[in-house]
């Protein structure tokens, strides 16, 4: 065990309800979700502090505080250029720091499906 407060790969839990949505998302989604959760617990601040310090994050990704007021509060993170988030919260404990995924939401539209054959 360290003296300090540890860093990154983080921790990372679901609440259940958030779980539950997750693996109904479609897969292409569910693999986006999983690259933004991984952005997540490797990032050396998950808050992303600071003037663009979410500028490394990939295309189609970026994080902000859910209220401006409350910098250390929950957070969400943009994914599918905005069609979806993660609602998060960074529990900073100097044995145990994890995230913690409190909601997930889609909005994207489902791959397109041709037509069913004429007959």
């Amino acid at each position: 065990m360290t003296d300090g407060f540890m860093g990154p790969p983080w921790q990372a839990d679901w609440r259940i309800d958030a779980l539950v949505t997750f693996e109904a998302l479609p897969d292409h989604v569910r693999e986006i979700v999983l690259a933004a959760r991984a952005e997540l617990v490797t990032a050396k601040d998950p808050y992303f502090h600071g003037i663009d310090a979410d500028a490394g994050l990939p295309d189609g990704l970026r994080v902000m505080p859910d209220q401006s007021t409350a910098p250390k509060g929950r957070h969400i993170c943009f994914f599918d250029y905005g069609n979806g988030w993660l609602k998060y919260s960074f529990v900073r404990r100097t044995e145990d720091p994890q995230i913690v995924v409190e909601e997930v939401f889609w909005q994207g539209a489902e791959p397109l499906t041709p037509p069913p054959a004429a007959e």
